[in-house]
């Protein structure tokens, strides 16, 4: 029976000719009657791509994993993830093993593919996480043992190796960074252990922080992909690969066809490291930055852009001591507008860009300083054995003393350092409440935050503060604190009574920002 959908699909462009040429309208006249404005898509009827030469071709270089995983283990990769958006849990069937009552183990299957002639394996880390065995299992049905030469949690990924027979076939890593939405991709994996299966579709997005990680970044595509499909290659039309398939959107327990693949420069980073070290070294440079909030952006006087546009760069909550960003000078209130001359969109790209390069290369970034361009230079550094918590500022005591932001201020107190978890290097006034519906509850501000500055002046009493704040209000510009939460710096811009807030401060209740 033939495909409906697809049909229909495919009778799309044909009926659309139809109709053009029965309205008896050329190109020139239906351009000559939309309205002044209106976009007017320029486009060519294409027949749907064929792939079956691409899949003969590239096939033999994917591999299905199978991981011979505590049961342990196992149960809690199926309890932990959320709802929505998760790696692929372990995927069916489990295939009970025999063994010692406490030390059973099950079987998890996966994808993988072949990146060189001598038998080097890219798949997921979580496809192999707690494995006390791995095989790989060839496009001939051959399967052989799998060493794991590393692995990355905080990417997802793993290198394996495995003895060849002879000379194996192998995929190519392509350019991610050049691929483009709506460009057809192919996906070829195990799902729900059915090895060698194909799905096409189109990249639906690029750089997708689906919250998964840190350092985010998928690829978001509409080829249809379940689990088992996990560790498999994103093809591109050319046979390379773009993406390692790894997550999926599930509201309903299976594919609705959206899923995340890992993108390929992420991938060639990574594993080139992993094949030469076992390990993965990233870079850093040690600050805690932060979105920049329309309000933000007014309350720091930086260039405005569209009305509702919003703001590009990274602002800096606070800055590590000792860090590569400290040594080049870094200051909080900085905002970091380029690295290397390319723009920095927020801080979540800030993080990824960092992490991928090298410790020791020198980069440049542009920043913003009381509003007036400036260039630093930096060494990137290495960010292993760093929490991502980068060390307070410098900001002692400080009486209730309401301001115009609908708060009440207290000193800092021994007893209250104490209820707060802050030593005495901790200067500021501290939020005891916040009046509901006031300036200040709507740009975020909790009791319990510590106010340390406001704008580029540190304050240290409640006195203090509230003259600062009414004097940055006097100007009817928003107030920008920078407050102490959680024992992480942030900035929240308060906008005078009566000026609206907008959707703005990232809600105030994001308890950070992105380290790098």
């Amino acid at each position: 029976m033939p495909d409906v959908s697809f049909s229909l699909r495919r009778a799309a462009p044909a009926l659309a000719a139809a109709l053009l040429l029965a309205s008896g309208l050329s190109p020139a006249a239906r351009a000559a009657s939309a309205p002044a404005g209106a976009i007017q898509p320029t486009t060519q009827l294409q027949t749907l791509p064929n792939f079956v030469n691409l899949v003969k071709q590239v096939k033999p270089a994917v591999v299905s994993i199978t991981s011979h995983i505590r049961a342990d283990v196992a149960e809690q990769e199926e309890g932990g993830g959320g709802q929505q958006q998760m790696p692929f849990p372990f995927p069916f069937p489990f295939q009970m093993m025999p063994q010692q009552q406490q030390k059973r183990t099950v079987e998890a299957r996966g994808s993988g593919f072949l990146i060189s002639n001598d038998g080097y394996i890219v798949t997921n880390n979580h496809v192999i996480k707690g494995a006390t065995r791995v095989s790989a299992t060839l496009d001939d049905g051959t399967t052989l043992p799998a060493k794991i030469v590393g692995r990355d949690e905080k990417t997802d990924l793993a290198l394996l190796k495995v003895k060849p027979n002879g000379t194996m076939p192998f995929v190519q890593l392509g350019e991610s960074n050049n691929v483009e939405p709506g460009e057809w991709v192919v996906a070829i994996g195990n799902p729900y252990g059915l090895g060698g299966t194909v799905t096409a579709g189109i990249v639906s997005a690029r750089d997708r922080n689906i919250n998964l990680g840190q350092y985010d970044d998928f690829i978001q595509i509409d080829a249809p992909i379940n689990h088992g499909n996990s560790g498999g290659p994103l093809l591109s039309q050319d046979g390379k690969v773009i993406g390692v398939n790894a997550a999926m959107l599930e509201p309903s327990g299976g594919s609705i066809g959206i899923g995340f693949a890992i993108p390929s420069d992420t991938v060639r980073n990574v594993v080139d490291q992993l094949r030469k070290t076992g390990h993965v070294t990233r870079g850093y440079i040690g600050v805690l930055s932060q979105a920049i909030t329309p309000n933000m952006a007014q309350a720091l006087n930086l260039p405005q852009g569209e009305p509702g546009a919003p703001a590009e760069g990274a602002l800096v909550a606070s800055v590590e001591r000792n860090s590569p960003a400290a040594k080049a000078g870094l200051k909080t209130g900085d905002v970091i507008t380029t690295l290397n001359g390319s723009r920095v969109k927020d801080p979540h790209d800030l993080a990824v860009r960092v992490v991928s390069m090298a410790p020791g290369s020198q980069v440049s970034l542009g920043i913003l300083r009381n509003a007036k361009p400036q260039s630093v230079n930096l060494t990137i550094g290495n960010g292993n054995g760093h929490d991502g918590k980068p060390a307070m500022g410098d900001h002692d005591d400080s009486s209730q003393s309401p301001g115009r932001l609908g708060v009440s201020l207290a000193p800092l107190t021994p007893d209250i350092r104490q209820q707060l978890g802050l030593d005495d290097s901790v200067r500021g006034a501290v939020v005891s409440e916040v009046a509901p519906g006031s300036p200040a509850e709507q740009a975020g501000l909790h009791a319990g935050d510590v106010i340390a500055a406001v704008g580029d002046r540190p304050v240290e009493t409640p006195a203090a503060a509230v003259t600062a704040v009414k004097a940055a209000m006097g100007k009817n510009r928003p107030a920008l604190l920078r407050i102490l939460r959680d024992n992480q710096v942030l900035f929240i811009a308060v906008a005078p009574a009566g000026q609206d807030q907008g959707d703005d401060n990232g809600n105030g209740d994001n308890g950070g920002g992105d380290s790098n």
